[in-house]
Protein backbone atom coordinates (compact mmCIF):
# COMPACT_ATOMS: atom_id res chain seq x y z
CA UNK A 1 0.00 0.00 0.00
CA UNK A 2 3.01 2.33 0.32
CA UNK A 3 2.80 2.72 -3.45
CA UNK A 4 -0.65 4.32 -3.11
CA UNK A 5 -0.55 6.05 0.27
CA UNK A 6 1.96 8.79 1.02
CA UNK A 7 2.96 10.57 4.22
CA UNK A 8 1.26 13.72 5.52
CA UNK A 9 4.24 15.82 4.39
CA UNK A 10 3.77 14.44 0.87
CA UNK A 11 0.13 15.49 0.67
CA UNK A 12 0.74 18.78 2.45
CA UNK A 13 2.31 20.50 -0.57
CA UNK A 14 -0.61 19.56 -2.81
CA UNK A 15 -3.20 20.49 -0.20
CA UNK A 16 -1.57 23.87 0.48
CA UNK A 17 -2.35 24.71 -3.14
CA UNK A 18 -5.65 22.82 -3.34
CA UNK A 19 -7.31 23.94 -0.09
CA UNK A 20 -7.43 27.69 -0.92
CA UNK A 21 -8.83 26.76 -4.34
CA UNK A 22 -11.34 24.43 -2.65
CA UNK A 23 -12.43 27.19 -0.27
CA UNK A 24 -12.76 29.73 -3.08
CA UNK A 25 -14.64 27.33 -5.36
CA UNK A 26 -16.79 26.06 -2.50
CA UNK A 27 -17.89 29.60 -1.65
CA UNK A 28 -18.34 30.45 -5.33
CA UNK A 29 -20.53 27.41 -5.91
CA UNK A 30 -22.43 28.00 -2.68
CA UNK A 31 -23.25 31.47 -3.93
CA UNK A 32 -24.23 29.96 -7.29
CA UNK A 33 -26.58 27.76 -5.28
CA UNK A 34 -28.06 30.79 -3.51
CA UNK A 35 -28.32 32.58 -6.88
CA UNK A 36 -30.10 29.60 -8.31
CA UNK A 37 -32.56 29.40 -5.45
CA UNK A 38 -33.22 33.16 -5.61
CA UNK A 39 -33.85 33.11 -9.35
CA UNK A 40 -35.78 29.84 -9.05
CA UNK A 41 -38.04 31.42 -6.44
CA UNK A 42 -39.38 33.91 -9.01
CA UNK A 43 -40.25 31.27 -11.62
CA UNK A 44 -39.23 28.16 -13.53
CA UNK A 45 -38.90 30.16 -16.78
CA UNK A 46 -36.42 32.53 -15.16
CA UNK A 47 -34.41 29.68 -13.68
CA UNK A 48 -34.34 27.77 -16.98
CA UNK A 49 -33.42 30.89 -18.97
CA UNK A 50 -30.44 31.63 -16.74
CA UNK A 51 -29.41 27.95 -16.84
CA UNK A 52 -29.37 27.95 -20.66
CA UNK A 53 -27.28 31.15 -20.85
CA UNK A 54 -24.83 29.83 -18.27
CA UNK A 55 -24.51 26.57 -20.21
CA UNK A 56 -23.36 28.62 -23.21
CA UNK A 57 -21.00 30.79 -21.14
CA UNK A 58 -19.55 27.57 -19.75
CA UNK A 59 -18.00 26.91 -23.18
CA UNK A 60 -16.40 30.39 -23.18
CA UNK A 61 -15.10 29.88 -19.63
CA UNK A 62 -13.48 26.62 -20.67
CA UNK A 63 -11.87 28.30 -23.70
CA UNK A 64 -10.23 30.82 -21.34
CA UNK A 65 -9.27 28.01 -18.99
CA UNK A 66 -7.70 26.10 -21.87
CA UNK A 67 -5.72 29.15 -22.98
CA UNK A 68 -4.24 29.89 -19.56
CA UNK A 69 -3.70 26.19 -18.86
CA UNK A 70 -1.84 25.71 -22.13
CA UNK A 71 0.73 28.28 -21.09
CA UNK A 72 0.37 27.15 -17.47
CA UNK A 73 2.04 23.81 -18.21
CA UNK A 74 5.18 25.76 -19.10
CA UNK A 75 4.64 28.27 -16.29
CA UNK A 76 4.62 25.59 -13.56
CA UNK A 77 7.79 24.03 -14.95
CA UNK A 78 9.48 27.45 -15.22
CA UNK A 79 8.69 27.98 -11.53
CA UNK A 80 10.24 24.59 -10.74
CA UNK A 81 13.31 25.69 -12.70
CA UNK A 82 13.24 29.18 -11.01
CA UNK A 83 13.29 30.82 -14.43
CA UNK A 84 11.28 34.01 -13.78
CA UNK A 85 11.80 35.50 -17.22
CA UNK A 86 10.15 32.35 -18.55
CA UNK A 87 7.24 32.99 -16.16
CA UNK A 88 6.90 36.57 -17.48
CA UNK A 89 6.75 35.34 -21.03
CA UNK A 90 4.11 32.70 -20.27
CA UNK A 91 2.05 35.37 -18.47
CA UNK A 92 2.23 37.58 -21.57
CA UNK A 93 1.19 34.67 -23.74
CA UNK A 94 -1.82 34.08 -21.49
CA UNK A 95 -2.76 37.77 -21.61
CA UNK A 96 -2.69 37.95 -25.41
CA UNK A 97 -4.58 34.72 -26.04
CA UNK A 98 -7.22 35.44 -23.38
CA UNK A 99 -7.80 38.87 -24.97
CA UNK A 100 -8.31 37.33 -28.41
CA UNK A 101 -10.70 34.66 -27.09
CA UNK A 102 -12.74 37.31 -25.24
CA UNK A 103 -13.17 39.41 -28.39
CA UNK A 104 -14.18 36.37 -30.43
CA UNK A 105 -16.56 35.21 -27.69
CA UNK A 106 -18.34 38.57 -27.51
CA UNK A 107 -18.79 38.65 -31.29
CA UNK A 108 -20.19 35.10 -31.41
CA UNK A 109 -22.63 35.63 -28.52
CA UNK A 110 -23.93 38.87 -30.02
CA UNK A 111 -24.26 37.42 -33.52
CA UNK A 112 -25.65 33.95 -32.74
CA UNK A 113 -27.00 34.23 -29.19
CA UNK A 114 -30.67 33.84 -30.21
CA UNK A 115 -30.06 30.67 -32.21
CA UNK A 116 -27.94 29.14 -29.45
CA UNK A 117 -30.61 29.76 -26.81
CA UNK A 118 -33.43 28.34 -28.95
CA UNK A 119 -31.35 25.19 -29.43
CA UNK A 120 -32.34 24.21 -25.85
CA UNK A 121 -36.04 25.04 -25.98
CA UNK A 122 -38.24 21.99 -26.59
CA UNK A 123 -41.73 20.79 -25.69
CA UNK A 124 -43.23 23.16 -23.17
CA UNK A 125 -44.82 21.17 -20.33
CA UNK A 126 -46.91 21.94 -17.27
CA UNK A 127 -47.53 25.55 -18.30
CA UNK A 128 -43.90 26.50 -18.89
CA UNK A 129 -43.72 29.40 -21.39
CA UNK A 130 -40.84 28.92 -23.87
CA UNK A 131 -41.06 32.48 -25.18
CA UNK A 132 -40.61 33.86 -21.68
CA UNK A 133 -37.74 31.44 -21.06
CA UNK A 134 -36.06 32.72 -24.23
CA UNK A 135 -36.56 36.35 -23.22
CA UNK A 136 -35.07 35.86 -19.75
CA UNK A 137 -32.11 33.97 -21.17
CA UNK A 138 -31.41 36.69 -23.76
CA UNK A 139 -31.62 39.50 -21.16
CA UNK A 140 -29.25 37.65 -18.85
CA UNK A 141 -26.78 36.88 -21.66
CA UNK A 142 -26.51 40.46 -22.94
CA UNK A 143 -25.61 41.83 -19.51
CA UNK A 144 -23.22 38.98 -18.72
CA UNK A 145 -21.20 39.85 -21.84
CA UNK A 146 -19.87 42.91 -19.99
CA UNK A 147 -18.30 40.58 -17.43
CA UNK A 148 -16.22 38.53 -19.86
CA UNK A 149 -13.21 40.90 -19.80
CA UNK A 150 -12.70 40.92 -16.00
CA UNK A 151 -13.27 37.15 -15.90
CA UNK A 152 -10.55 36.51 -18.50
CA UNK A 153 -8.06 38.89 -16.87
CA UNK A 154 -8.63 37.40 -13.42
CA UNK A 155 -7.94 33.93 -14.82
CA UNK A 156 -4.63 35.12 -16.30
CA UNK A 157 -3.43 36.51 -12.95
CA UNK A 158 -4.83 33.84 -10.63
CA UNK A 159 -3.57 30.90 -12.69
CA UNK A 160 -0.04 32.35 -12.68
CA UNK A 161 -0.13 32.92 -8.93
CA UNK A 162 -1.28 29.33 -8.30
CA UNK A 163 1.34 27.86 -10.62
CA UNK A 164 3.91 29.58 -8.42
CA UNK A 165 2.35 28.07 -5.30
CA UNK A 166 0.57 31.30 -4.24
CA UNK A 167 -3.09 30.32 -3.88
CA UNK A 168 -4.33 32.48 -0.99
CA UNK A 169 -4.77 35.90 -2.72
CA UNK A 170 -7.02 34.46 -5.47
CA UNK A 171 -8.99 32.72 -2.73
CA UNK A 172 -9.47 35.98 -0.79
CA UNK A 173 -10.47 37.79 -3.98
CA UNK A 174 -12.96 35.04 -4.74
CA UNK A 175 -14.48 35.22 -1.25
CA UNK A 176 -14.92 39.01 -1.46
CA UNK A 177 -16.39 38.66 -4.95
CA UNK A 178 -18.96 36.06 -3.94
CA UNK A 179 -20.02 38.10 -0.91
CA UNK A 180 -20.46 41.07 -3.26
CA UNK A 181 -22.41 38.86 -5.63
CA UNK A 182 -24.81 37.51 -3.04
CA UNK A 183 -25.49 40.95 -1.53
CA UNK A 184 -26.26 42.57 -4.88
CA UNK A 185 -28.27 39.52 -5.95
CA UNK A 186 -30.52 39.95 -2.95
CA UNK A 187 -30.86 43.69 -3.48
CA UNK A 188 -31.38 43.65 -7.24
CA UNK A 189 -33.37 40.45 -7.82
CA UNK A 190 -36.03 41.28 -5.23
CA UNK A 191 -35.75 45.11 -5.16
CA UNK A 192 -34.80 45.60 -1.52
CA UNK A 193 -34.90 49.16 -0.14
CA UNK A 194 -34.35 51.81 -2.81
CA UNK A 195 -32.92 49.24 -5.26
CA UNK A 196 -35.14 48.37 -8.25
CA UNK A 197 -36.68 44.89 -8.57
CA UNK A 198 -34.87 43.55 -11.65
CA UNK A 199 -35.22 39.76 -11.39
CA UNK A 200 -32.98 37.95 -13.89
CA UNK A 201 -31.40 41.24 -15.00
CA UNK A 202 -30.47 41.97 -11.38
CA UNK A 203 -28.80 38.56 -11.07
CA UNK A 204 -26.65 39.30 -14.14
CA UNK A 205 -25.69 42.79 -12.92
CA UNK A 206 -24.67 41.39 -9.53
CA UNK A 207 -22.43 38.79 -11.17
CA UNK A 208 -20.74 41.38 -13.39
CA UNK A 209 -20.07 43.71 -10.43
CA UNK A 210 -18.53 40.84 -8.47
CA UNK A 211 -16.19 39.96 -11.37
CA UNK A 212 -14.80 43.50 -11.50
CA UNK A 213 -14.27 43.41 -7.73
CA UNK A 214 -12.45 40.08 -8.00
CA UNK A 215 -10.04 41.08 -10.76
CA UNK A 216 -9.30 44.41 -9.05
CA UNK A 217 -8.26 42.66 -5.81
CA UNK A 218 -6.03 40.12 -7.59
CA UNK A 219 -4.30 42.76 -9.75
CA UNK A 220 -3.76 45.22 -6.90
CA UNK A 221 -2.33 42.49 -4.64
CA UNK A 222 -0.02 41.17 -7.36
CA UNK A 223 1.45 44.55 -8.31
CA UNK A 224 1.85 45.65 -4.69
CA UNK A 225 3.82 42.51 -3.70
CA UNK A 226 6.73 42.66 -6.13
CA UNK A 227 9.07 41.33 -3.46
CA UNK A 228 7.06 38.12 -3.19
CA UNK A 229 6.54 37.85 -6.95
CA UNK A 230 9.90 38.36 -8.68
CA UNK A 231 8.35 37.94 -12.12
CA UNK A 232 5.75 40.73 -11.75
CA UNK A 233 8.31 43.55 -12.21
CA UNK A 234 8.17 44.68 -15.84
CA UNK A 235 5.41 42.23 -16.72
CA UNK A 236 3.86 44.74 -19.16
CA UNK A 237 7.14 46.32 -20.27
CA UNK A 238 6.64 44.48 -23.53
CA UNK A 239 4.18 41.97 -24.95
CA UNK A 240 6.83 40.41 -27.14
CA UNK A 241 7.51 36.73 -26.50
CA UNK A 242 10.54 34.77 -27.75
CA UNK A 243 9.49 33.14 -31.00
CA UNK A 244 10.74 29.69 -30.01
CA UNK A 245 8.84 29.76 -26.72
CA UNK A 246 5.67 31.14 -28.32
CA UNK A 247 5.72 28.38 -30.93
CA UNK A 248 6.22 25.67 -28.31
CA UNK A 249 3.45 27.00 -26.07
CA UNK A 250 1.13 27.29 -29.06
CA UNK A 251 1.84 23.81 -30.42
CA UNK A 252 2.34 21.96 -27.13
CA UNK A 253 -0.10 23.83 -24.92
CA UNK A 254 -2.46 26.43 -26.38
CA UNK A 255 -3.69 24.72 -29.54
CA UNK A 256 -4.45 21.28 -28.09
CA UNK A 257 -5.68 22.48 -24.68
CA UNK A 258 -7.84 25.36 -25.88
CA UNK A 259 -9.28 23.17 -28.62
CA UNK A 260 -9.80 20.42 -26.06
CA UNK A 261 -11.52 22.68 -23.53
CA UNK A 262 -13.74 24.28 -26.20
CA UNK A 263 -14.73 20.93 -27.68
CA UNK A 264 -15.19 19.36 -24.25
CA UNK A 265 -17.31 22.34 -23.15
CA UNK A 266 -19.27 22.04 -26.38
CA UNK A 267 -19.76 18.33 -25.66
CA UNK A 268 -21.18 19.17 -22.21
CA UNK A 269 -23.50 21.71 -23.84
CA UNK A 270 -24.46 19.11 -26.45
CA UNK A 271 -25.19 16.52 -23.76
CA UNK A 272 -27.48 19.04 -22.08
CA UNK A 273 -29.17 19.67 -25.44
CA UNK A 274 -29.66 15.92 -25.95
CA UNK A 275 -31.35 15.65 -22.58
CA UNK A 276 -33.42 18.79 -23.29
CA UNK A 277 -35.30 17.11 -26.15
CA UNK A 278 -37.20 15.25 -23.43
CA UNK A 279 -38.73 18.57 -22.27
CA UNK A 280 -37.96 21.89 -20.59
CA UNK A 281 -38.60 20.25 -17.19
CA UNK A 282 -35.43 18.20 -17.80
CA UNK A 283 -33.49 21.46 -18.31
CA UNK A 284 -34.84 22.75 -15.00
CA UNK A 285 -34.07 19.47 -13.23
CA UNK A 286 -30.52 19.39 -14.56
CA UNK A 287 -30.01 23.01 -13.54
CA UNK A 288 -30.97 22.23 -9.94
CA UNK A 289 -28.90 19.04 -9.85
CA UNK A 290 -25.82 20.61 -11.46
CA UNK A 291 -25.82 23.43 -8.93
CA UNK A 292 -25.50 20.88 -6.12
CA UNK A 293 -23.13 18.61 -8.07
CA UNK A 294 -20.78 21.53 -8.73
CA UNK A 295 -20.80 22.36 -5.02
CA UNK A 296 -19.63 18.85 -4.10
CA UNK A 297 -17.26 18.49 -7.06
CA UNK A 298 -15.10 21.44 -5.96
CA UNK A 299 -13.06 19.13 -3.74
CA UNK A 300 -11.67 16.89 -6.46
CA UNK A 301 -11.53 19.72 -9.03
CA UNK A 302 -9.42 21.86 -6.71
CA UNK A 303 -7.29 18.85 -5.79
CA UNK A 304 -6.66 18.32 -9.51
CA UNK A 305 -5.32 21.88 -9.75
CA UNK A 306 -2.94 21.10 -6.90
CA UNK A 307 -1.88 17.89 -8.63
CA UNK A 308 -1.09 19.84 -11.82
CA UNK A 309 1.15 22.33 -9.99
CA UNK A 310 3.00 19.73 -7.89
CA UNK A 311 3.61 17.39 -10.82
CA UNK A 312 4.62 20.25 -13.11
CA UNK A 313 7.15 21.56 -10.61
CA UNK A 314 8.60 18.09 -10.03
CA UNK A 315 9.06 17.59 -13.77
CA UNK A 316 10.45 21.12 -14.20
CA UNK A 317 13.01 20.42 -11.47
CA UNK A 318 13.86 17.19 -13.36
CA UNK A 319 12.79 15.02 -10.39
CA UNK A 320 11.46 12.26 -12.64
CA UNK A 321 11.59 9.54 -9.98
CA UNK A 322 9.71 11.74 -7.54
CA UNK A 323 7.02 12.40 -10.14
CA UNK A 324 6.64 8.68 -10.85
CA UNK A 325 6.12 7.90 -7.18
CA UNK A 326 3.76 10.83 -6.62
CA UNK A 327 1.29 9.98 -9.41
CA UNK A 328 -0.41 6.84 -7.97
CA UNK A 329 -0.53 8.32 -4.45
CA UNK A 330 -2.32 11.46 -5.66
CA UNK A 331 -4.80 9.47 -7.78
CA UNK A 332 -5.61 7.10 -4.91
CA UNK A 333 -6.13 10.00 -2.49
CA UNK A 334 -8.53 11.73 -4.92
CA UNK A 335 -10.60 8.57 -5.35
CA UNK A 336 -10.73 7.78 -1.62
CA UNK A 337 -11.71 11.37 -0.78
CA UNK A 338 -14.67 11.21 -3.17
CA UNK A 339 -16.00 7.93 -1.81
CA UNK A 340 -16.80 9.94 1.34
CA UNK A 341 -17.94 13.11 -0.43
CA UNK A 342 -20.08 11.14 -2.89
CA UNK A 343 -21.73 9.34 0.02
CA UNK A 344 -22.71 12.65 1.60
CA UNK A 345 -24.12 13.92 -1.71
CA UNK A 346 -26.16 10.74 -2.16
CA UNK A 347 -27.70 11.25 1.28
CA UNK A 348 -28.84 14.81 0.53
CA UNK A 349 -29.98 14.12 -3.04
CA UNK A 350 -33.57 13.60 -1.95
CA UNK A 351 -33.64 16.70 0.24
CA UNK A 352 -31.83 19.37 -1.77
CA UNK A 353 -34.39 19.86 -4.61
CA UNK A 354 -37.06 20.70 -2.00
CA UNK A 355 -35.36 24.10 -1.61
CA UNK A 356 -36.77 25.12 -4.98
CA UNK A 357 -40.17 26.54 -5.84
CA UNK A 358 -40.88 24.27 -8.80
CA UNK A 359 -42.93 21.23 -9.79
CA UNK A 360 -42.65 17.79 -8.19
CA UNK A 361 -41.56 16.36 -11.55
CA UNK A 362 -38.60 18.74 -11.77
CA UNK A 363 -37.65 17.98 -8.15
CA UNK A 364 -37.77 14.24 -8.79
CA UNK A 365 -35.56 14.55 -11.87
CA UNK A 366 -33.04 16.71 -10.00
CA UNK A 367 -32.87 14.20 -7.13
CA UNK A 368 -32.18 11.30 -9.51
CA UNK A 369 -29.50 13.21 -11.44
CA UNK A 370 -27.78 14.05 -8.14
CA UNK A 371 -27.85 10.47 -6.86
CA UNK A 372 -26.30 9.05 -10.04
CA UNK A 373 -23.54 11.66 -9.99
CA UNK A 374 -22.87 10.96 -6.31
CA UNK A 375 -22.40 7.23 -6.89
CA UNK A 376 -20.02 7.88 -9.79
CA UNK A 377 -18.07 10.70 -8.13
CA UNK A 378 -15.01 8.53 -7.23
CA UNK A 379 -14.68 7.58 -10.90
CA UNK A 380 -14.81 11.22 -11.98
CA UNK A 381 -12.26 12.25 -9.35
CA UNK A 382 -9.79 9.60 -10.53
CA UNK A 383 -10.35 10.75 -14.11
CA UNK A 384 -9.74 14.38 -13.14
CA UNK A 385 -6.42 13.69 -11.39
CA UNK A 386 -5.33 11.39 -14.21
CA UNK A 387 -6.06 14.10 -16.76
CA UNK A 388 -3.93 16.69 -14.92
CA UNK A 389 -1.02 14.29 -14.47
CA UNK A 390 -1.01 13.49 -18.18
CA UNK A 391 -1.17 17.21 -18.95
CA UNK A 392 1.61 18.19 -16.52
CA UNK A 393 4.20 16.56 -18.75
CA UNK A 394 2.95 18.37 -21.83
CA UNK A 395 1.27 15.31 -23.34
CA UNK A 396 -1.59 17.46 -24.59
CA UNK A 397 -2.19 15.35 -27.70
CA UNK A 398 -2.99 12.38 -25.49
CA UNK A 399 -5.20 14.46 -23.19
CA UNK A 400 -7.02 15.82 -26.25
CA UNK A 401 -8.01 12.31 -27.32
CA UNK A 402 -8.58 11.26 -23.72
CA UNK A 403 -10.89 14.16 -22.87
CA UNK A 404 -12.88 15.77 -25.71
CA UNK A 405 -12.12 12.99 -28.21
CA UNK A 406 -13.80 10.42 -25.99
CA UNK A 407 -16.69 12.79 -25.26
CA UNK A 408 -17.54 13.36 -28.94
CA UNK A 409 -16.85 9.82 -30.14
CA UNK A 410 -18.54 7.97 -27.27
CA UNK A 411 -20.49 10.06 -24.72
CA UNK A 412 -22.36 12.43 -27.04
CA UNK A 413 -23.42 9.73 -29.55
CA UNK A 414 -24.68 7.54 -26.69
CA UNK A 415 -26.74 10.40 -25.25
CA UNK A 416 -28.00 11.51 -28.67
CA UNK A 417 -29.11 8.05 -29.77
CA UNK A 418 -30.71 7.12 -26.46
CA UNK A 419 -32.51 10.48 -26.16
CA UNK A 420 -33.80 10.64 -29.72
CA UNK A 421 -34.27 7.03 -30.81
CA UNK A 422 -35.33 5.07 -27.74
CA UNK A 423 -38.24 5.10 -25.30
CA UNK A 424 -35.93 4.88 -22.29
CA UNK A 425 -36.76 7.41 -19.58
CA UNK A 426 -34.36 10.33 -19.17
CA UNK A 427 -32.90 8.98 -15.92
CA UNK A 428 -31.83 5.76 -17.64
CA UNK A 429 -30.40 7.77 -20.55
CA UNK A 430 -28.40 9.91 -18.10
CA UNK A 431 -27.14 6.85 -16.21
CA UNK A 432 -25.98 5.06 -19.37
CA UNK A 433 -24.16 8.18 -20.58
CA UNK A 434 -22.38 8.57 -17.25
CA UNK A 435 -21.42 4.89 -17.07
CA UNK A 436 -19.36 5.03 -20.27
CA UNK A 437 -16.89 7.21 -18.35
CA UNK A 438 -15.71 4.01 -16.66
CA UNK A 439 -13.98 2.92 -19.87
CA UNK A 440 -12.09 6.21 -20.00
CA UNK A 441 -11.01 5.75 -16.38
CA UNK A 442 -9.40 2.39 -17.21
CA UNK A 443 -7.60 3.94 -20.20
CA UNK A 444 -6.31 6.84 -18.09
CA UNK A 445 -4.88 4.60 -15.39
CA UNK A 446 -3.17 2.48 -18.06
CA UNK A 447 -1.50 5.58 -19.57
CA UNK A 448 -0.30 6.72 -16.15
CA UNK A 449 1.18 3.30 -15.41
CA UNK A 450 2.97 3.27 -18.78
CA UNK A 451 4.64 6.60 -17.94
CA UNK A 452 3.86 8.20 -21.30
CA UNK A 453 3.27 11.54 -19.54
CA UNK A 454 6.78 11.95 -18.11
CA UNK A 455 8.56 14.86 -19.80
CA UNK A 456 10.52 18.02 -18.91
CA UNK A 457 9.37 20.54 -21.54
CA UNK A 458 11.36 23.58 -20.37
CA UNK A 459 14.79 21.96 -19.96
CA UNK A 460 16.05 23.16 -23.35
CA UNK A 461 14.42 26.60 -23.32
Amino acid sequence: MNKYIGSWSFYKKTLLIAIPIMIQNLITNFVALIDNIMVGSIGTEQMSGVAIANQLFFVFNLAIFGAVSGAGIFCAQFFGKKDYEGVRNTFRFKFITASVITIVGCVLFMAFGDELIRFYLHDAEKGIDLDKTFMYSKEYMMIMLTGLVPFALEQVYSSTLREGGVATPPMVAGIVAVITNIVFNYLLIFGIGFFPKLGVVGAAIATVISRYVQVAIVMIWSHSHKGDLPYIEGIYKTLKIPTNLAKRIFVKGLLPLTTNECLWGASVAMLAQCYSVRGIDVVAGQNIANTAINLFNVLFIAFGSGVAVVMGQLLGANDIEGAKKAAPKLIFFAGAMCVVVGGVMAMVSGIFPELYNTSDEVKSLASSFMFISAVLMPVHSVLHSTYFILRSGGKTGITFLFDCGFAWVVSVPVAFCLSNYTELNIITVYLCTQLVEGAKCILGLYLIKKGVWISNIVNKL
